[in-house]
């Protein structure tokens, strides 16, 4: 096992933690949280042999401080706020705030405590895990498997330059990297960035990860997550309003910057109903996270136009599952209609010719209340009460993705 410790700041996390984490400390200081880890596919053995480094991981990011250079970073960007970032110059994980066990071969990892304090967990959990995971499956072949890696990143290099749609001077074809959670290793994630940055300047956008866009001098991307909009559900406002009391929130807190809305958190159709006229016309966008992308993509342009605004002025942003190839084909289909963009995860970052793991650690309860986000596709609803979830969905009128 490597001595190395995985996390290496505080800063890499994605953008989307730091953008929630203020408007929710701003806006529900005084909330509390629960959230949990799930891995929805079979690994090649029992994540739960990794309970020690896990421990001892957990141990050392608790022990971390944000640097003046990372805070400095951050306070250059307008959207973030000084007292958040003299809020974060103090603020430490605290390790009473999270549990690691075992259950047969399941590893089981649950934060429980102040949402403020407890949200920041979930991304350094996920791409822990991850990397302890490759780093014992990789032994002995790393140079083997970082070789396949780099030609498979050249092949999909090689695509978007040849594509139809491809590259050209004015970036007609954009993407950003949005694979932090789920990356083959931190080294590797850095081979992945610095590579495209200098192979495709132009349709290269940028990337989640706060440290790397610090590091490398990209454009941080990124705005909100489904816990923001999940934790509206127990903030007091009547069930049916709180995804308009989520996007009045984010409205309030950062005055037209990071425009993106999410919108699957009770699938697409309830969203929409909620999208009116007035957030339609302060978001800049929409970004896609489950279901078929084609007619979510029509949805949204429908319904833009339904309220006469031009489709052009929008941006649709997919970002569930991408391949090159997928992405390409979607610009494709929608260009000439509106703005797309892509954000592409564990295909650019994970890509080693080893099956990725497939972990989420999702917000369950918000305020001693279950919370719940009603997918559009089938295996990704995530809800620990049941009852609740048959209620949200009767108020929403969501019927469940049917499985393929």
């Amino acid at each position: 096992m490597s001595s190395q410790f995985v996390v290496r700041s505080l800063l890499e996390n994605d953008l989307y933690k730091f953008t929630m984490w203020q408007a929710l400390l701003h806006q529900h200081p005084g909330a509390t949280a629960e959230y949990a880890f799930v891995c929805r596919n079979h690994p090649v053995f029992p994540l739960a042999e990794l309970k020690v480094e896990l421990e001892a991981e957990l141990d050392h990011l608790c022990d971390m401080l944000f640097t003046q250079q990372e805070l400095d970073f951050l306070s250059g960007l307008r959207y973030i706020k000084s007292d958040f970032v003299d809020f974060l110059n103090v603020f430490r994980f605290q390790r009473r705030f999270i549990r690691v066990g075992i259950e047969g071969d399941t590893l089981t990892i649950e934060t429980k405590g102040p949402l403020v304090h407890v949200m920041g967990f979930e991304i350094f959990v996920l791409y822990i895990v991850n990397e302890l995971y490759f780093r014992r499956l990789s032994a002995g072949r790393e140079t083997e498997i970082l070789e396949e890696g780099r030609r498979r990143l050249a092949d999909k290099i090689a695509l978007m330059r040849s594509a139809p749609v491809a590259v050209d001077a004015t970036g007609d074809f954009a993407f950003s990297d949005f694979g932090l959670r789920r990356r083959y290793s931190a080294a590797w994630h850095d081979e992945v960035v610095a590579t495209l940055q200098q192979a495709l300047p132009e349709a290269f956008r940028g990337t989640s990860n706060v440290y790397q866009a610090m590091r490398f001098g990209l454009m941080p991307i990124g705005t909100m997550a489904h816990e923001y909009l999940q934790a509206h559900q127990a903030f007091g406002t009547r069930l049916r309003d709180f995804q308009k009391a989520a996007l009045e929130g984010w409205v309030h807190e950062f005055r037209g910057d990071l425009g993106i809305a999410l919108t699957d958190v009770v699938g697409m159709d309830a969203f929409l109903a909620d999208f009116d006229l007035y957030f339609a016309k302060l978001f800049d966008g929409l970004r896609h996270d489950s279901g078929d992308p084609y007619l979510w993509g029509e949805k949204a342009i429908a319904h833009y136009r339904g309220l006469r605004i031009n489709p052009l002025t929008k941006r649709l942003v997919f970002s569930d599952g991408l391949t090159v190839e997928r992405a390409l084909a979607l610009h494709e289909y929608f260009a000439g209609r509106i703005q797309v963009a892509f954000g592409i995860g564990t295909h650019l970052t994970n890509d080693m010719g080893l099956t990725p793991l497939n972990i989420v650690m999702k917000l369950v309860n918000c305020n001693d209340q279950p919370v719940a986000k009603l997918s559009d596709s089938p295996g990704k609803t995530l809800c620990s009460d049941e009852t609740f979830l048959a209620y949200l969905r009767q108020v929403f009128h969501h019927q469940p993705p049917q499985e393929v």
